[in-house]
């Protein structure tokens, strides 16, 4: 190979290169919609290179058409790629994909059938023959009707692609204007050169400028696609996703770089988008301290962030969320802030005003329920004033009561009820006549089942009074016992609730040491005595334990 034809190489050779460099790009990024139809683009650009530099080195006519055969194979694949690309990167939805499908691969592919069969009819090589204007010999033939047939199609396939990256400019905002008119014009620039070579226009003399221009708009393309990594983020309807969305929107690349954001956001930041984009996102938010641990992660995260902003403080419900391809590979993320300092705001209005509410109930039912405790001790006191001789008795079995709970391990808040049912433990003594409540003497049987309904008669009173709910427990089972034998239903062990267990104890203890008109009052040993006999028979012998223990500290 000579030293001019060396040199005739050397632009084709940078023009494969540059090609190749622009293929293996866009390959890794391949899995992003229109990526892969871009990789195909290239790859027969990069192809139709490589065919048309070995054809123009070959000498024999025979291995240069086999060559040219080769380079329209592959640059059907370029034209066949390019409106799936257009179609992909602009979102555009065809309203019948049949017959496009059947228009942008059927056409080609029957072309492509000629150009295979051509040595049995020769209906695109008619008349092949080797010139001499070049260092190398070149491939020369009279373009045919199929050729200019295909050529009108290629042309209006491709232009139509070109006018639907166009549409676009109308659309976004201005800052991405200048990618989207690179685009174009890189892509013109390719199916421009592309056709005026059918049509056997040469733009330089002497030389084939198809290469060239390949590599020329593959660079302007490749800018266009990648300054501000515009491929590197899956399109997500962005005209209507993104601009006209009221509340601030930020979308950054896996690298944490913005790469879009809204009018909304460019306000809330004082600043013009360009100021934002290919920006590290923790630069852009730099005075917005809360954001600062958001832009790493993979997460969909909803969360509260706020802002001082002109001397109040906003507050906003951030979403993250996470773009990833078909692969499930993330891409990017997206950062929707919506204001809800309104919301926040009444609510915490309405948080004020009900501790308010809350605070004057509170007081309201402290007063209620120290009238309720009122009106207890009054019925107890009315029972005292009936029985001379249990005067005092509910007071000090109302404390003893309380004092063995807490022994017990019984919880602060269930004390009030217990209170409450050791105050009216007797109150059914009050449907009890006088003669046999005063009766001096023993009772007879009949006097004796008559004292005996007390119980019943207290649930009869007490249980319409939702308050006394839990109280009523003592009233009611106070003269159950631990082996059943008790009245009025004859519960046993656990079936009789925890605090009437508690104050059956305490009830015996302080009537035993009681003097009555027929009963002298036990001595303190004695009393402590019985309790310790009566355990696991009248009385939960683990209360007698508690009670026992109580004694022996002098704490009863």
């Amino acid at each position: 190979m000579t030293r001019d034809e060396i040199i005739y190489l050397i632009p084709y050779l940078a023009s494969l290169l540059i090609t190749s460099g622009v293929l293996m790009y866009s390959w890794r990024h391949r899995h992003i919609p229109g990526g892969l139809a871009y990789t195909w683009f290239v790859g027969g650009q990069t192809l139709s290179i490589a065919g048309f530099m070995l054809e123009l080195i070959s000498r024999d006519i025979h291995i240069k058409i086999f060559w040219d055969q080769v380079q329209w194979l592959t640059e059907a694949i370029v034209i066949v790629a390019f409106p799936v690309f257009a179609i992909q990167f602009t979102e555009y939805k065809l309203k019948n994909p049949g017959l496009a499908s059947l228009i942008f691969f059927g056409i080609p592919i029957a072309f492509m059938a000629l150009v295979v069969t051509d040595s049995s009819h020769h209906l695109i090589y008619p008349d092949p023959h080797l010139g001499t204007s070049s260092p190398f010999p070149e491939l020369e033939y009279t373009f045919t009707t199929p050729v200019y047939l295909y050529a009108l199609y290629v042309c209006t396939v491709n232009l139509a692609g070109i006018g639907l990256l166009l549409s676009r400019l109308y659309r976004p905002q201005k800052l991405f204007r200048s990618q989207i008119l690179a685009i174009a014009i890189g892509f013109f620039i390719l199916v421009a050169v592309s056709i005026l070579s059918l049509f056997d226009i040469n733009i330089t003399p002497q030389r084939d400028a198809t290469p060239l221009t390949f590599a020329i708009g593959n660079l302007i393309v490749a800018w266009g696609l990648f300054r501000y990594h515009l491929f590197e983020v899956a399109p997500v309807a962005r005209d209507t996703v993104v601009e006209n969305m009221g509340d601030p929107v930020v979308v950054l690349d896996a690298s944490n770089r913005v790469i879009d954001l809204n009018p909304a956001t460019a306000k809330l930041l004082g600043i013009h988008p360009s100021q934002a984009l290919g920006r590290p996102a923790s630069e852009v938010f730099a005075e917005w301290k809360s954001l600062m641990g958001m832009f790493s992660g993979t997460l969909e995260i909803r969360t509260d962030v706020s802002k001082m902003i002109d001397g109040r403080t906003r507050h906003y419900e951030l979403h993250i969320s996470p773009l990833r391809d078909r692969r499930e590979r993330t891409l990017g993320r997206v950062f929707v802030l919506n204001d809800v300092t309104e919301r926040v705001e009444l609510q915490s209005k309405m948080q004020s005003l009900n501790e308010g509410l809350e605070h004057r109930v509170h007081e309201r039912t402290e007063e209620l329920a120290e009238a309720y405790d009122t009106t207890l001790e009054g019925w107890a006191k009315a029972l005292e004033l009936r029985d001379k001789e249990t005067e005092g008795h509910s007071r000090r079995v109302t404390e003893l009561t309380l004092k063995l709970s807490r022994a017990i391990g019984v919880p602060e808040e269930a004390l009030d009820n217990i209170r409450r049912g050791a105050i009216l433990h007797d109150i059914g003594k009050m449907a009890v006549p006088d003669e046999i409540l005063r009766k001096p003497g023993p009772l007879t049987n009949e006097e004796r089942a008559v004292v005996q309904r007390h119980p019943s008669i207290a649930h009869e009173l007490l249980a319409p009074i939702h308050f006394l709910e839990k109280a009523l427990e003592i009233p009611y089972c106070h003269h159950e016992k631990w082996d059943g034998t008790g009245y009025p239903r004859g519960l046993k062990r656990e079936e009789i609730p925890l605090s009437a267990r508690i104050f059956a104890v305490v009830d015996v203890w302080d009537a035993v040491q009681s003097d009555r008109p027929y009963n002298k009052g036990w001595p303190r040993q004695e009393a402590t005595e019985y309790i310790r006999q009566q355990s696991g028979k009248h009385f939960d012998p683990n209360v007698v334990t508690a009670f026992l223990k109580l004694v022996e500290q002098g704490k009863i």
